[in-house]
């Protein structure tokens, strides 16, 4: 069954790993201001997994507590951002795409706070725009 899937993934300097198990609920892109800021990156790529199906195996993360009320893990030897959970989704952790072993495996199919995106960013699904 296809349920079986493993995601890995980890930071830049492999301090910290991390695996999910079975296929992400959502694989997004978020174009809101306060991702850009902490990725330094025009919009940020998440995979959405719930809570349970998730771990870190290898080394703790850094962890911020936002203005908004989410939670931010970070390596703390290299930066890399890693997840992101909102007190609103408890039960959901967000896996920033670019840190999985395999992202190729996991396209953005929906575009989050496409309003607030940079103009010359493209949107995953031009009907949105």
């Amino acid at each position: 069954m296809t349920d079986k899937i493993t995601v890995a993934g980890g930071c830049l300097c492999g301090a910290v790993r991390y695996r999910a198990t079975g296929h992400p609920l959502h694989s997004t892109i978020c174009h809101c201001a306060n991702c850009r800021r902490a990725s330094g990156a025009q919009s940020v790529a998440w995979l959405t997994f719930p809570v349970e199906r998730f771990t870190f195996v290898q080394g703790e993360p850094s962890r911020y507590r936002t203005d908004t009320q989410a939670v931010r893990t970070f390596c703390g030897q290299c930066g890399s951002p890693l997840t992101y959970q909102n007190d609103d989704r408890i039960r959901d952790i967000d896996v920033n795409t670019g840190t999985a072993d395999d992202p190729e495996a996991f396209p953005p199919t929906k575009d989050v706070f496409p309003e607030d995106r940079i103009s010359w960013v493209p949107l995953t699904d031009p009907k949105e725009s």
